[in-house]
């Protein structure tokens, strides 16, 4: 009776530590989650410079990479639904946008030497459904 008492109590005990390292995890990971977005979010509706954006880029490329996101046939990532960061560029100038990976793929150093002073805002930000990670930002080049 004694044994059967003790080993309920130590099931019932395991249950409650998978359910308590379950959930300190689930937390762990929506605090990594809220501090990659702020990373981004940040830049919602406010006006960088060019060098700035090229930052952006290589972090945005660089997220991707070290999450092994796929990328097309043109070398363009292909966006899934946990943590692919997509950011586009609308070039008011020759009325265009650019993908992140056409400004990358085509020199970052030439981007910044080009368009270093430029004035750019973020004018929108989209999420993943599934995991509440930035998905896409948009930046437009301001006049």
């Amino acid at each position: 009776m004694k044994n059967t008492f003790l080993i309920t109590l130590g099931i019932i005990f395991i249950i409650i530590c998978i359910v308590c390292a379950f959930l300190i995890n689930l937390n762990a990971e929506k605090r990594e989650i809220i501090k990659e977005n702020i990373e981004y979010e940040k830049y919602l509706n406010k006006q960088i410079q060019g060098t700035e954006l090229a930052t952006i880029i290589s972090k945005a490329v660089d997220n991707n990479e070290k999450n092994n996101v796929q990328k097309n046939e043109k070398g363009y990532y292909i966006e899934n639904e946990d943590n692919s960061i997509k950011i586009d560029l609308k070039m008011s100038t020759i009325k265009k946008t650019y993908p992140m990976e056409e400004i990358y793929k085509n020199k970052i150093t030439s981007f910044v030497e080009n368009f270093n002073t430029i004035n750019f805002k973020c004018t929108s930000i989209e999420y993943h459904n599934k995991t509440g990670r930035i998905s896409k930002l948009v930046f437009e080049e301001l006049q």
